[in-house]
């Protein structure tokens, strides 16, 4: 399995798997090898990707600025991009380490 958190040339780089629709907004666990995130918000009109915009930089202590849905705005699987943070930062914020 490869790691769901990889340094990239402009930050690092996160594999989400977002559950829309969810009772309330919360990092669930893994889900194969991605960060299963539950949203509170619907797929509609992007609100459930700007919903993990916010969701990360409350989580991650970054401006939502450094956060950027980079592959998968239209599925659940994501690959977002993150400035301002390393990865062992990362995972430790968001209760990997």
């Amino acid at each position: 399995m490869t790691d769901l958190i990889t340094e990239a040339p402009d930050g690092i780089r996160l594999r989400v798997h977002v559950q829309p629709k969810a009772g309330r907004t919360e990092i669930v666990g893994l889900h194969g090898d991605a960060l299963k995130i539950r949203l509170k918000a619907a797929p509609v009109d992007g609100a459930a990707n700007q919903a993990l915009v916010e969701f990360l930089s409350e989580v991650l202590g970054i401006p939502e600025a450094g956060i950027r849905i980079a592959g998968g705005l239209a599925s659940r699987r994501k690959s977002v991009v993150i400035r301002g943070v390393t990865a062992t930062g990362a995972r430790s914020r968001l209760g990997l380490a």
